[in-house]
């Protein structure tokens, strides 16, 4: 297996951006690596990446392995290169994510909270916001490769400890982890979670810590379904939010932005052309939707893989044919993941791609591209690299394309950062008793109420039910307007709800949020 840098000398780049993986028939082996010139990254997809994920450091030593000080912020913490603070609160204040609460109250004030999450410009305002209302934050990142080190050297330098840097190694991702949480002198009383990663490294390493613990919030599919997992099994000791399944999350976050991210990532990495490719999304949720519609905005030829029937004749009623990967593995010349479960593009279904085929993730674990097994090769004597028969591309190793590929739109992560930022305030702040230990859906209220904030944006001004028509329908004329199991999305809510109950939320709460 070769791999190689698709920018050169360009100092953005540290890790592998691409992974180039030789193929042939499953009974012909290998004896050395191949040589292949590789068209480069245009040079303006390259200075705007670069721009994000800038690291101008040479030092290729891991950074953990050095002792780190800042003049001004925590001693503990683990950062790339602590002289980017400056560059990286330039970014912070240009982004127009903009969260302020109304008040001169702290309704966060002795909350701890601890959490794993992207950390980009967008975040560090959502954390920086936490902070000015009275938490005590210390963060990791949930992806190797989206953090801008920049970002975190600023987080840094404004106090809040940080243990993340772009081009993580697996253990490396887990050690940051576990030095976020580990600590005698900080225990946290609240987890935000991207994933579920620091979730589950807490059950596993340090459970006596969900005793002091409110509750947890997640925002990603496959968080939420870890915690299903433990409320079925009765193991889920605190509260949990789950932010995925808000509307605003799943609409905006997962099918407006995706819908945008996935043509950018792509072409900032392949410059490829859509017209005419032929291109497998893998699940039609929302994510799945937005890849759909952009890619047959551009004249792609999509098809698309499910394994739940709605969704699936959803996918036919939009024009897309559904099918099984199988069944068009040996033509397609792209394949797009979006179902945030495991081993669903296989070593067979690689093997059997067409020369040039690229495959990349945009759901949120790594583990839907089978790039363990895909990884063994042995090699045969006498073999010549030149007989191979066709190579493929696996972008950023299976990992978020769009996070790790390009840049992020800051409005929709203020609609995403308001709803998570409220859920903790909720949690926090709930009197003993309101909340079992489950997982719980905000309510339409909540999610009424953030896109509500997000309106003046576009200068829209909503039409206000009179009295007799609030009275006709069975509503209040100043919502919700929709009954809290109407969820506008594909959602199966008689499928959780055994393990979910519905928030109340008061919209009358002194702890909100301005855009």
């Amino acid at each position: 297996m070769a791999k190689w840098d698709s920018c050169g000398s360009s100092p953005a780049f540290k890790q592998p951006h691409w992974t180039q993986i030789p193929f042939t028939d499953q009974k012909q082996e290998f004896n050395r690596p191949p040589t292949r010139t590789v068209r480069s990254m245009s040079q303006s997809s390259t200075d705007s990446f670069a721009s994000v994920h800038s690291d101008t450091s040479d030092d290729e030593s891991s950074p953990r392995d050095k002792l780190q000080k800042s003049t001004k912020g925590p001693s503990d913490f683990c950062i790339k290169n602590i002289s980017q603070a400056d560059f990286g609160r330039k970014e912070i204040e240009m982004e127009d994510l903009r969260l302020k609460r109304a008040g001169g109250e702290k309704p966060l004030a002795g909350a701890k909270v601890v959490g794993c999450t992207h950390i980009t410009a967008q975040t560090a305002v959502l954390i920086e916001t936490l902070v000015a209302l009275g938490a005590q934050c210390r963060w990791a990142a949930c992806n190797i490769f989206s953090t801008q080190n920049a970002v975190a050297a600023a987080l840094v330098k404004a106090g809040i400890s940080v243990f993340a840097w772009r081009g993580e190694s697996e253990d490396e991702f887990w050690w940051c982890i576990d030095h976020c949480v580990g600590t005698e002198t900080w225990q946290p009383n609240m987890i935000l979670d991207d994933g579920g990663d620091l979730t589950d490294w807490i059950y596993k390493k340090y459970p006596e810590l969900f005793k002091n613990l409110k509750g947890v919030v997640e925002e990603s599919i496959t968080g939420v379904y870890r915690l299903y997992q433990l409320s079925k099994a009765g193991r889920l000791s605190v509260p949990a939010m789950n932010v995925n399944d808000s509307v605003t999350k799943q609409k905006f976050d997962n099918l407006y932005f995706c819908k945008e991210s996935v043509l950018e990532g792509l072409k900032r990495t392949t410059d490829i052309m859509f017209g005419g490719k032929q291109v497998v999304v893998c699940g039609y949720g929302e994510v799945g939707k937005g890849c759909c519609a952009a890619l047959k905005a551009l004249g792609a030829i999509v098809y698309v893989t499910e394994v739940d029937p709605i969704c699936a004749l959803q996918a036919c009623m939009d024009g897309f044919r559904v099918i099984k990967l199988s069944e068009i593995v040996r033509h397609i010349d792209m394949v797009i993941t979006c179902t945030g479960n495991k081993n669903v593009v296989m070593r067979e279904h690689l093997d059997k791609m067409k020369n040039g085929c690229i495959v990349c993730n945009m759901g949120h674990s790594s583990s839907e591209i089978d790039l363990v097994k895909t990884h063994v090769v042995t090699y045969k004597p006498r073999l010549n690299w030149d007989e191979i028969l066709f190579q493929m591309v696996v972008i950023i190793a299976g990992r978020l394309l769009n996070l790790s590929c390009s840049t992020v739109p800051s409005f929709v992560l203020s609609i995403t950062a308001a709803t998570q930022a409220m859920a903790l305030i909720e949690l926090y702040n709930a009197p003993e008793g309101r909340y079992n230990k489950d997982v719980y859906l905000l309510p339409k209220k909540m999610d009424e109420y953030v896109a509500s904030l997000h309106l003046p944006i576009f200068d829209a001004h909503l039409t206000e039910l009179s009295d007799d028509q609030a009275k006709y329908m069975g509503i209040s004329k100043h919502g919700p307007f929709k009954p809290n199991y109407y969820r506008q999305v594909n959602f199966s809510l008689s499928r959780r709800q055994t393990l979910t109950h519905i928030l109340t939320f008061n919209v009358s709460n002194p702890f909100c949020f301005l855009l």
